[in-house]
């Protein structure tokens, strides 16, 4: 049989010994505290230990379990099993302490998700309400041909010569006129916002040209 069984089902001696000392508790017999501590300590902390994995925390819901066996007992019968009663207030406290450990955790998650919802959110938001209304109006600035080639080149992702054909100008010109927008584009972009490198990495999404 276990440990935690023998707490639970202490013989005929341990319980004649035991109602001995719980009499003596109601008495407010410190020793009698102290000798049951010095009998029970070592199993009680092994219990906890086994469910919750963390000796630093074990020795101190140990602790608690023996300071409420102190405030306790003038409530604890001498006919019941003060190994028993151990065992379970051990057992309540080692629950309680992971169940607390589990909502923190998932509390720490949910509030790190929230938190990282909402900056994702606001990322998008700024992207689209504010970020891509100053790129349009960072273009508009341009020529109507390298207006044409800025749109067609970095936003709709066409190859130079794409372009080329369908302007009807030759490649390097293309990269001429696409080369000095972008010049334009980034004195505009620094002087109207403090966040231009979401728009600049919407410029660059397309270099493999």
């Amino acid at each position: 049989m276990g440990e935690a069984g023998l707490l639970l089902q202490p013989n005929a001696n341990m319980n004649t010994l035991d109602a001995v000392l719980v009499e003596r508790l109601h008495k407010n017999d410190v020793a009698a505290f102290d000798t049951l501590y010095w009998k029970y300590h070592e199993v009680v902390y092994r219990n906890i230990l086994k469910f919750v994995k963390e000796t630093t925390v074990a020795e101190d819901i140990l602790q608690e379990v023996f300071i409420k066996l102190w405030e306790k007992r003038q409530e604890i019968s001498a006919s019941q099993s003060v190994a028993g009663w151990l065992f379970v207030i051990s057992f309540n406290l080692s629950v309680n302490y992971t169940r607390k450990k589990l909502r923190e955790q998932n509390l720490h998650k949910k509030l790190l998700a929230q938190e990282l919802g909402d900056e994702l959110s606001l990322d998008y938001k700024t992207m689209q309400e504010g970020q891509y209304h100053l790129l349009e109006k960072a273009i508009a600035e341009l020529s109507p041909q390298r207006r044409k080639i800025v749109t067609r080149c970095k936003l709709e992702g066409k190859t130079y010569d794409e372009v080329a054909s369908e302007l009807n100008i030759s490649r390097n010109t293309v990269k001429e006129h696409l080369s000095a927008a972008m010049v334009k584009l980034n004195d505009y972009i620094q002087k109207n916002t403090e966040h231009k490198f979401i728009v600049l990495l919407l410029l660059f999404l397309h270099n493999d040209l």
